[in-house]
């Protein structure tokens, strides 16, 4: 990903706090020289200065059987606004596109076996769905194992970590003032979280 030095994240533990808020994300591998995608929740945790991504596809999904053990790559992405250029102080200025992104790239590797999967489920319940998780535990148990076998779970140790916030950093005060109050009145809820990042950003 293209980051120029002014739009970078200042540090790791703000793109992974990023990642676990918009945790819905893409994860694209080729096959065959195409690129593959599929949407999935993940789990995001830090462990011994390693940030690690965790999840399970359908196993009816050819990409889980092509992806294991090859490079992957997953894009969390979500908040992101149109900026108008009447908000600049130059005529000579044309629109753009303010948004946060993070690029994480890794191996995947196969979590197998039945109680790897269970943990991973277990993890994503308490994380997505607390409230869920006593319903889970009292279902039967050939029910739960029968749901198991039709996924497939996986986990990536990211190995680079490009993480992107576009918002006007190269704006005069002015002008970036000019974008967060038109932002902020806005009826879209990405434009009101693109004026609270700009808001946010300690120039």
């Amino acid at each position: 990903m293209y980051i120029p030095s002014f739009n970078k994240f200042p540090d790791q533990q703000e793109a992974v706090a990023f990642m676990q808020r918009y945790s819905f994300a893409t994860i694209i591998s080729v096959k065959d020289g195409l690129p593959v995608a599929t949407h999935l929740p993940f789990l995001v945790k830090e462990k011994d200065d390693k940030i690690i991504l965790s999840s399970h596809f359908a196993k009816a999904n050819p990409q889980s059987a092509d992806i294991i053990g090859t490079t992957a790559l997953v894009i969390f992405t979500e908040p992101h606004a149109y900026v108008s250029p009447k908000h600049y102080e130059k005529i000579e200025s044309v629109p753009t596109w303010n948004y946060l992104a993070v690029h994480a790239y890794g191996k995947c590797a196969l979590l197998d076996g039945e109680q790897n999967k269970a943990v991973v489920l277990q993890e994503m319940i308490k994380y997505y769905d607390a409230g869920y998780l006593n319903q889970w535990n009292s279902l039967p148990e050939d029910y739960k194992q029968k749901m198991m076998k039709g996924i497939v779970a996986f986990e990536i140790v990211v190995d680079d970590l490009q993480a992107k916030k576009k918002l006007s950093q190269n704006r005069s005060e002015t002008e970036r003032e000019h974008i967060i109050n038109d932002l902020s009145k806005a009826q879209n809820s990405n434009e009101k979280e693109i004026a609270q990042y700009m808001k946010s950003l300690k120039m």
